[in-house]
């Protein structure tokens, strides 16, 4: 009888609700996952094996110092901060020993910016396994993904011998903002991958049901733009200045009628423009937020390259500076057939499931970019999603989720695993 049960799960996702950390900062979110991964004698990989720094969209010093701040805290080994070389995110590698595929897993460990709810009929506050961070909090089902993923590697060791080939389970940071895969994948640790899996909890779904092939990926891109002009007496002598403001205000209007295009849906948003450092000073910094999203890469690359261009055009028109940052991505993806037909059979296996054929995911998931780097290597993917009720939505001070779903979720990973390598 597998060791791994439904109470085994649950205590971890309550542990890791407990102790939330946003993305990059994740170093005792990391280094819980590494300590139970090696405790059963599997390699695992941590730093710049694992993380590209270069492509580490919206990595910011003050955060991971803040991390490491409480990784410390909490008596994290330096040994093990040292190896990770302030650096999030981790993957552990299961071989079989014997001839077969290479199978990636994807578990995504980062959390939301907000506060959790405190009312009483909130379960993690009733319960005691509420955020003990301030501003940060398991709102979107991390905390539940990673107990997944260690449930699965339990269940990789204790099975060993009735597999072949080998696992990467990658647990990946900073989900939130789409901005780690892209960190992961560049660093190549899954382009021998033959499979790709990896998935939601709740989302689309209710509990019961299993999205296998939801489609409607968006791509996105996030970007900072940075407009730096000159400071000046905007009565004495407003002629010295060049107004950041004001040009970042032209770029924004200029940004919001990007023509739609025509092959598909497309979308911009001005989420955040921040200026100016006093009623009587022109305004020489300004900094702007914005998104851009399509239904397939052509398409968001059109919106992309618009938004750049605009913003880059008042700035000369207004004499500024102009410094443009991509701060996340994430891409379309199309599920291969053949690993849907695995989790078809795989799903037809449990009678108290029910098989959702296909069901538009509608938003953005960085996951994406992992499942795609995989099928241009030349192998296969599938992003599937499965149901857990819900009692707010994702991202919502009162969300918390169906925690019987964390065991669908092991079982569906690991009944494609047995089809994968056997």
């Amino acid at each position: 009888m597998s060791a791994i049960t439904l109470e085994k799960l649950i205590k971890w996702r309550r542990e890791f609700h407990q102790y939330p950390e946003i993305g990059w900062s994740e170093f005792l979110t990391t280094a819980k996952i590494v300590k139970e991964l090696r405790s059963l004698g599997l390699e695992v990989k941590v730093g710049p094996d694992v993380i590209n720094q270069e492509f580490a969209f919206g990595r910011r010093r003050q955060v991971v110092e803040k991390g490491l701040a409480v990784a410390r805290e909490h008596k994290v080994d330096e040994a093990l901060l040292d190896e990770m070389k302030e650096l999030t995110g981790c993957v552990a590698i299961f071989d079989s020993g014997k001839a077969g595929p290479t199978v990636a897993l994807r578990f995504d460990i980062d959390c939301v910016g907000v506060n959790e709810a405190t009312e009483a009929k909130h379960r993690p506050h009733a319960e005691n396994f509420a955020s003990c961070h301030a501003g940060e909090m398991h709102a979107c089902g991390h905390d539940g993904h990673i107990s997944i993923g260690l449930g699965v590697a339990h269940w990789l060791v204790e099975n060993k011998d009735k597999v072949v080939g080998k696992v990467k389970i990658l647990f990946q940071p900073a989900e939130e903002g789409v901005r780690g895969a892209r960190a992961m994948a560049e660093s190549g640790i899954a382009d021998d991958a033959d499979y790709f899996l990896g998935a939601h909890l709740g989302f689309i779904a209710n509990s019961g049901e299993i999205v296998i092939n939801p489609t409607h990926f968006l791509c996105t891109t996030k970007y900072d733009f940075r407009f730096k002009g000159a400071p000046s007496h905007a009565g004495a002598e407003p002629e010295l200045g060049r107004n950041a403001l004001a040009g970042a205000c032209h770029a924004a209007t200029q940004m919001l009628g990007i023509s739609r295009h025509g092959k598909g849906m497309s979308r911009i948003n001005i989420g955040v423009l921040k200026a100016g450092e006093g009623r009587n000073v022109t305004p020489a910094n300004a900094e702007m937020q914005i998104e851009v999203r399509g239904e397939n890469e052509e398409i968001n690359s059109f919106m992309a390259a618009n938004a750049v261009r605009m913003a880059e055009g008042a700035a000369h028109s207004f004499q500024l500076e102009m410094e443009s940052e991509i701060m996340g991505e994430a891409v379309d993806l199309t599920n291969d057939q053949e690993l849907i037909d695995v989790m078809t059979k795989v799903v037809g296996k449990h009678a108290e499931l029910t098989a959702v054929a296909t069901r538009p995911f509608g938003g953005s998931e960085d996951a994406t970019v992992l499942a795609k780097r995989v099928q241009r290597c030349g192998g296969k993917s599938l992003y599937f999603v499965v149901g857990a009720d819900r009692t707010a939505g994702h991202h919502q001070a009162g969300f918390d989720f169906d925690e019987k779903q964390l065991m669908t979720a092991v079982n569906l990973y690991t009944g494609c695993l047995e089809e994968l390598l056997k």
